[in-house]
């Protein structure tokens, strides 16, 4: 796979594109099949683009997208872990209590159920769930203590 910078020669909108080598990028091109996502023009232009560049480790950066998507999900799992609240199987419950005003908002990661989930959506609580990958794993809940 392969990343383009491109831009409209019309709106001079930019964005980014993938394909999968260089040769279909071509391809498209020249049978006119890429669109602006803003003006639909065909009118698009490569940009001038960095190759990649060895880091002041003296490692070449890595453009492949596997190893790119698992860089990704682990800091995405160590941001959850650090700036999230873990509520368990109380997600829904504490995320409905913010929605309605019970409680302060704060940033929350938990488990529903299927009809939790349902139920959050019909009421228009935002919540969304958090992909296998990018989610931390559970603290481990600390044993309750005896009462003497």
């Amino acid at each position: 796979m392969i990343r383009y910078a491109l831009s409209c020669g019309d709106c001079e909108h930019a964005f980014e594109a993938w394909f999968a080598s260089s040769d279909a990028y071509d391809t498209q091109a020249k049978r006119r099949l890429l669109t602006c996502p803003d003006c639909e023009s065909r009118n698009i232009d490569k940009q001038i683009m960095a190759p990649a560049v060895k880091t002041t480790k003296g490692k070449a950066a890595s453009a492949d997208p596997e190893t790119l998507l698992a860089a990704f999900a682990a800091k995405t799992r160590e941001h959850v872990a650090e700036n999230f609240d873990y509520v368990g199987g109380d997600f829904a419950e504490e995320a409905r209590a913010m929605y309605y005003g019970e409680q302060d908002d704060r940033p929350i990661w938990g488990e529903t159920t299927a009809e939790e989930r349902e139920s959050l959506a019909e009421e228009g609580v935002p919540a969304l769930p958090l992909p296998a990958p990018f989610a931390p794993k559970p603290p481990k809940r600390k044993p309750r203590q005896p009462v003497n």
